[in-house]
């Protein structure tokens, strides 16, 4: 048994490899007892006369016979030897005699959650280039100063600082968000109804959790943001997309007759047509949800990216009866990746959610929310956030140009007044996914306008086209060639109309 043991281990170490002997040999008998080929109760060879058959020390066969005794695939006999335990597991109840087994394919069925989830999945694989929506130039970042305020911060961190992050997030980044809301967004809050989230998804998600129950209704605009749209129905919840018209979000006499229990919007810049909700209509919603008791969740995605204008002023700073929770973040003015967003939450609510927050998501990041802190305070966001105005307000008009240069007045341009994106319409096509597709295998990034809407044949056609992250002089050249693709995909359309009449 040990000359055969010995040749087995023989042919498979491998002492040129860069794993260890040790880990190699430890592996290697563990695979030995697991698969049954060292049997419950055989006899291991000695430590001397292992390491000598495999030509290596003694003392690395001890360690890694102390490690299976301590892992429970061998015990020692004293003066005696090492055997292999009996490692087989437990005899397992499998019901009563006849019961149906569920069959090996079912082991990785998703749940009915998991599979609206995947189902409904809307990510790109490419979250970088011309034409992706919604990511803003992180090139731009002003890293130098970040960086330094990081260095400040690190070189004497308070232990605080490095432990889970209670009570909604970091106090001082609460204030100054509570500050900057005031200022940039007409907001009403103290620092107290301030929590720190991950990001807009994450905001919803703990919203929902605390304030809905199962089979609830929520109103969504039609068309929505997709990953919106996922949390919802993940979540067991019943949608009802209220279509919007030029002043936002629009119910009628039937929606209206049934009350829902969320009422979730975009008043700034209705995602993804652009929209403005106007002041009556706002006070409609407001008014409305007061009577019957709804909750408002205002996602406040862009705001601060307005050409021409100030940025409007919020939902949240018109709500007199605190029925409206305030969502933003900072993935499109700093850069997604900081996956840092944040709540203004009614006063009644805002130790409740802090309380839920840490909860279920046991938050941290609380050195990073130092750092940005201190960001705000000394200016820097401000500062960044105009400048890249002026940027993307170029872009804007650089798309926009490339757009008539090819179409002219044929393709209509939608939502370009504020934002990171603009809306090109294909009034004359019927599938903008095939023109995501072909674009996607040219290097050119677009997204479907009518994968936003829940109801298929309501669904307008176009492309949601991001300049953000596109640099000045590639705008033209890409859409260039998502020109190209859009006139091929035309023409094999009209081909395919022709043949089936």
């Amino acid at each position: 048994m040990d000359a055969i043991l010995s040749d087995w281990l023989l042919e498979r170490l491998d002492t040129d490899a860069p794993e260890p002997a040790y880990r190699q040999l430890f592996r290697l008998l563990q695979q030995a007892i697991l698969s049954g080929r060292l049997a419950a109760g055989a006899k291991l060879p000695s430590s001397r006369t292992l390491g000598a058959d495999l030509a290596i020390a003694r003392n690395t066969v001890i360690q890694v016979y102390e490690q299976l005794l301590v892992e429970g695939y061998v015990e020692t006999q004293s003066g005696s030897g090492t055997y292999v335990a009996d490692t087989s597991p437990d005899r397992v109840d499998e019901g009563s005699a006849g019961a149906p087994r569920r069959a090996v394919r079912d082991r990785h069925r998703l749940s009915a959650r998991g599979k609206r989830t995947i189902e409904l999945s809307g990510v790109s694989k490419q979250q970088w280039g011309a034409f992706m929506p919604g990511v803003p130039d992180v090139t731009e970042f002003p890293l130098k100063a970040w960086t330094r305020l990081q260095s400040r911060i690190w070189r004497n961190p308070k232990p605080e600082l490095m432990t889970y992050a209670p009570g909604g997030g970091y106090r001082p980044l609460r204030r100054a968000l509570a500050d900057h809301l005031r200022v940039a967004r007409s907001a009403n809050c103290q620092p107290e109804q301030i929590v720190i989230t991950t990001g807009i998804h994450q905001s919803v998600d703990l919203a929902v959790r605390l304030l809905c129950d199962v089979g609830d209704q929520v109103w969504i605009e039609e068309p929505c943001y997709w990953g919106l749209r996922g949390i919802l129905l993940s979540s067991g919840l019943k949608l009802t997309p209220i279509p919007v018209d030029g002043e936002g979000i629009n119910p009628d006499a039937k929606h209206l007759a049934r009350p829902p229990r969320l009422i979730i919007c975009t008043p700034s810049h209705q995602y993804p047509l652009g929209m403005v909700m106007s002041l009556a209509r706002r006070r409609m919603l407001l008014e409305y949800a007061r009577q019957h008791n709804c909750w408002i969740i205002e996602d406040d995605y862009d705001s601060e990216f307005r050409f021409g204008i100030r940025p409007l002023a919020s939902l949240q700073g018109l709500d007199t009866n605190g029925q409206v929770i305030y969502l933003s973040s900072f993935s499109k003015t700093l850069f997604p990746g900081m996956r840092v967003g944040y709540m203004a939450v009614p006063a009644p609510l805002a130790d409740l959610f802090s309380l839920g927050l840490a909860e279920l998501y046991r938050e941290g990041q609380l050195m990073q929310q130092a750092v940005l802190a201190e960001f705000i305070d000394e200016g820097y966001l401000n500062s960044h956030i105009r400048r890249m105005r002026g940027l993307y307000a170029e872009r804007r008009s650089l798309l926009i140009a490339a757009v008539q240069r090819r179409f002219g007045d044929a393709l209509p341009v939608m939502g370009d007044e504020a934002g990171l994106h603009l809306v090109l319409g294909l009034p004359h096509l019927r599938d903008d996914w095939a023109v995501c597709r072909t674009a996607m295998e040219r290097g050119i990034i677009a997204r479907p306008l009518s994968a936003y809407y829940s109801v298929a044949k309501a669904a307008q056609v176009g492309l949601l086209l991001g300049y953000g992250c596109v640099p000045n002089e590639k705008i033209g050249p890409a859409f260039d060639t998502l020109a190209d693709v859009i006139e091929e995909v035309s023409k094999a359309g009209r081909k395919t109309r022709r043949s089936v009449a």
